[in-house]
């Protein structure tokens, strides 16, 4: 399985991905899933891959020699003057490895699975991020407020997310938050793995300066995955306790119930009390 996740900020990008692929719990491998594409000055790309090693690798193999047809003619991920392009050579590729592979791994019974994240900036165009689906077609984060995306087993490091991140989070704040994900996803799931991969590309710059690839001896994890788990539960111990019946609080989880007043409508009032069936006594 896998864990990425990328952020879109008006500060910058961030990408962090895990390095762990199996085939079942005796056959565990490590496998990078965070390629750059960088000339510097001149344009950073980022591409991030979760799903089926044997296709996601052959997107990226094509992505060497992949063209489209544009304006001006065909144009590869290094001649493509905009995001959208890139995005729409990765979908071209992504097609190509489908119309070539997708028939006889369905007669083995395996699904086409892939999906990739690519993002970066090119010249003087603002930075954009997309998410490419196993059908060649993206969409673009930064619309109606979504500034992020996640592939793979996302469901376990996407609250922390979607409570503190935002476009105007700075970046060390936003690369912190994708490393808290991650660690509640290696807490939940055993088919996400280190080591991780980690970059922070600030807005404008065009060359990659902060990356960096984490294990189990780096510091500032290890204080992540200490420090989170040990404040997740102080703030949880410090969390007033339900109270029943009348007992005092203040917040009750039981209030009293006003009587309703004579001929007021029912509708929008409560559900009645849960049903108990209790055993016949003697």
């Amino acid at each position: 399985m896998t864990y990425c996740v990328a952020m879109r900020l008006n500060a910058g990008l961030v990408f962090l991905s895990d390095s762990r692929t199996n085939a079942g719990l005796d056959q565990i491998s490590t496998f990078r899933k965070m390629t750059v594409y960088e000339k510097a000055g001149d344009r950073v790309l980022v591409l991030l891959t979760a799903g089926n090693l044997a296709i996601t690798q052959s997107v990226k193999q094509l992505l060497a020699t992949q063209t489209i047809e544009s304006d001006g003619g065909p144009v590869s991920i290094w001649s493509a003057s905009s995001m959208f392009e890139v995005a729409r050579i990765v979908g071209a590729a992504v097609r190509t490895v489908h119309a070539r592979d997708a028939a006889a791994l369905k007669d083995h019974g395996i699904e086409f699975n892939g999906n990739f994240v690519i993002g970066g900036q090119i010249g003087a165009e603002p930075m954009r991020l997309f998410h490419v689906y196993a059908a060649g077609n993206f969409v673009e984060a930064g619309v109606d407020g979504v500034c992020y995306f996640q592939i793979g087993e996302s469901k376990y490091g996407k609250p922390v997310i979607d409570r503190v991140v935002t476009p105007d989070t700075p970046l060390d704040e936003a690369a912190k938050c994708a490393l808290v994900s991650m660690d509640s996803t290696l807490k939940s799931n055993i088919s996400v793995g280190l080591p991780l991969d980690l970059l922070v590309y600030e807005a404008g710059t065009l060359k990659v300066d902060r990356v960096v690839q984490i294990d189990e001896s780096n510091a500032y994890f290890r204080m992540i995955r200490a420090s989170w788990g040990r404040r997740l539960r102080e703030v949880f111990d410090s969390l007033p306790a339900p109270t029943w019946h009348g007992e005092t609080s203040e917040y009750p989880l039981t209030p009293p119930v006003a009587a309703p007043a004579v001929g007021a409508p029912n509708a929008g009032s409560p559900l009645p009390p849960v049903s108990v069936v209790r055993a016949p006594q003697g």
